[in-house]
């Protein structure tokens, strides 16, 4: 039996309940007083057009747009001034965990820093926090793209929530153009920076690893043109880096091996918690089911582990915690139907974090073949893909890592570091790294696995593990759902409710069976209603036989808890997207404002029964 993930990545990547109950204990900051740092920017290179702060403050705005940067990992380039700008919404939630007092967002230099025409730069010293755009490349639907990074993201500064001391980077998505915007004009229009402001929480109240947003500016005096004419708005995002497998894939692909290996030894001091944060080599002599879910940690950074041909060096052990940070990820989007139509390289965070939201959606009716990408004609990035996608992407970060792992206990040998890897060595390098990362690939197949299955469980009311679960359980119940046409994450809410004394017979399982099909009735033209019955209650008596083991011994009070249990992992409200479009409708044709609060409130809370507010556009 293997026990619950217990991994700091995951704990780190989403925040967690530690992080919700210090908060809780403090008041929060203004935000001037809020402690601010830039160890990005002073730990890695800069543009060399412009090398420091200054040099790009006394440029021509204008000068700062779309060219080729080599040799750095961002430029210094301020956000675009805006006027007439409107703070159309906060996240409440966003707000306590960056550490921003309650109101703060009602003052004046909240709102101008989150519409661009602030920072924390003074002008007259030159002294203070610079903002900066990062430079990365991908592979967008498996072909190398080139430079791409921050086409209309700048960051302003990095924070460190003083409860929790959780550091953040915050960074307005629509803040004008950077040398990285290519053909664009670095703008975000109110349609999509709506869709990220509210999915981006709605994913962190469902406990799934994401980058967060905490304001949404519009600024209606600038109008874009994508398909056509749209409001431009800005949206104000953190997270603890916006470092992604493309900041590796753009120096790989450059061959600048001494810059892979600076920028891998800062995610390891200053991303994540450190060297001995990582974790352990996984003895190739036990089954990996048994030791990948909770390996062992604290390896000094100069340790060797494991036989030769596949020994592991601390850059190895790096590379397999950005591998298994992603693999507890994608389980969860999986888990709850949540599908995202661009997972290129360079939208893959190496924490793991659900990350640049263009086209995006949960499921509805359960369809495994599912893609929100209209332009993905091969459902490359589809939901059933999603995890083979993951780590597609992840052998082109190994590829970039590639030297470093298989350098093994050569790693630091001065003659390795500055001249590279010799005639002799190559043979021994090349083979080593392919036996390597093959190996992490199956550590990600356990961890995703061992993931998805708690998750499963859990939204199913099960206590204990089963292995076959899997087979009765998870294939046959979304089997049910494919044929059925049946949503996905209705379905689960729904079954939170059913009580097991009304599943004893066939005929009360079949009467239950009608509260998971839509309004409609059945919608599939080739199935009955009676057929979707007996299937649906054929299910029903498998699932009722296993959760009566789990909580035989809770008695009469078992179906409250159970209730109870499965309702807190059971969303009542996810933003669809049919909810999302008709936010952006009401906002941008009607004029409302209200309606973004109202859906944020929902989306921070989806696990209510109600939200206080009208009923009817709740229950919708």
């Amino acid at each position: 039996m293997t026990t619950p993930l217990s991994n700091g990545a995951f704990d780190v990547a989403s925040g967690g309940a530690a992080e919700s109950i210090c908060n809780e204990l403090f008041a929060g900051s203004a935000l001037k007083d809020l402690p601010k740092s830039n160890n990005f920017t002073i730990s890695l290179p800069p543009d060399p057009e412009f090398k420091t702060p200054s040099d790009s403050d006394n440029a021509l705005r204008e000068d700062l747009g779309p060219r080729l940067v080599k040799g750095a990992l961002y430029t210094y380039v301020r956000p675009e001034k805006t006027e007439n700008s409107e703070l159309l919404g906060i996240s409440q939630n966003g707000m306590r965990d960056v550490g921003l007092k309650e109101g703060e967002e009602k003052t004046q230099d909240f709102k101008q820093l989150m519409a661009g025409n602030r920072t924390f730069w003074d002008e007259g010293t030159k002294t203070g926090i610079y903002p900066w755009a990062q430079c990365y490349g991908g592979w967008q639907f498996g072909s190398w793209a080139g430079q791409l990074g921050d086409g209309r993201a700048i960051s302003l500064f990095e924070t460190t929530n003083p409860s929790t001391q959780t550091r953040y980077e915050l960074q307005l998505k629509g803040a004008g153009k950077t040398p990285y915007s290519r053909f664009g004009d670095g703008k975000a229009v109110l349609r999509s920076s709506i869709r990220e402001f509210v999915v981006s929480e709605a994913l962190n109240a469902l406990r799934i690893p994401t980058t967060r947003a905490l304001a949404l500016t519009l600024t209606p005096n600038t109008r874009v043109r994508r398909e056509r004419l749209e409001p431009s708005a800005i949206v104000a995002r953190f997270a603890q880096s916006w470092i992604r497998i493309g900041t590796f894939d753009i120096l790989r692909a450059r061959g600048d091996r001494a810059l892979i290996r600076t920028l891998a030894s800062y995610v390891a001091e200053h991303v994540f918690p450190g060297w001995l944060s990582l974790p352990s080599h996984l003895d190739p002599s036990q089954p990996i089911a048994s030791t990948a879910i909770n390996p062992p940690r604290s390896i000094p950074a100069s340790t060797i582990q494991g036989p030769a041909d596949i020994e592991e060096n601390r850059f190895t052990r790096l590379y397999r915690e950005i591998v298994r940070r992603n693999a507890l990820t994608v389980a969860n989007w999986q888990a709850y139907a949540f599908t995202n139509g661009v997972l290129n390289t360079d939208n893959t965070s190496i924490l793991g974090l659900s990350l640049d939201f263009g086209p995006f959606a949960f499921l509805d009716n359960f369809d495994p073949s599912f893609t929100p990408n209209h332009d993905d004609h091969a459902l490359r990035y589809s939901y059933q893909n999603q995890p083979s996608i993951i780590w597609w992407n992840l052998v082109r970060l190994g590829e970039s890592f590639g030297e470093l792992i298989g350098a093994g206990s050569s790693v630091d040998d001065e003659t390795f570091i500055n001249d590279g890897v010799s005639e002799d060595f190559a043979p021994k390098l090349i083979h080593r790294a392919q036996e390597v990362i093959p190996r992490v690939g199956e550590e990600f197949k356990t961890v995703f696995l061992a993931e998805y299955n708690r998750l499963m469980r859990a939204r199913l009311g099960l206590i204990s593990e089963s292995e076959s679960d899997f087979d009765s359980l998870f294939s046959r119940l979304l089997g049910t759902l494919e044929e059925l046409e049946l949503d996905f994450n209705n379905f689960f809410r729904r079954l939170s409710s059913v009580k097991l004394a009304d599943l004893e017979t066939e005929s009360q399982r079949q009467d239950i069976a009608s509260i998971f099909f839509h309004a409609e009735g059945i919608t599939p033209p080739n199935i009955t209603e009676s057929v979707a019955r007996t299937r649906l209650a054929s299910w029903l008596l498998t699932w009722r036989d296993r959760v009566s083991t789990d909580w035989v011994s809770k008695g009469e009070s078992g179906d409250a808890e159970r209730e109870d249990a499965m309702k807190r992992v059971n969303p009542k409200f996810i933003p669809r997207s049919w909810v999302l479009d008709e936010v952006v409708q009401r906002v941008e044709k009607g004029g409302e404002r209200d309606v973004v609060g109202r859906v944020m409130a929902m989306a921070e809370k989806p696990f209510a029964d109600d939200w206080g507010g009208d009923r009817r556009e709740e229950e919708r």
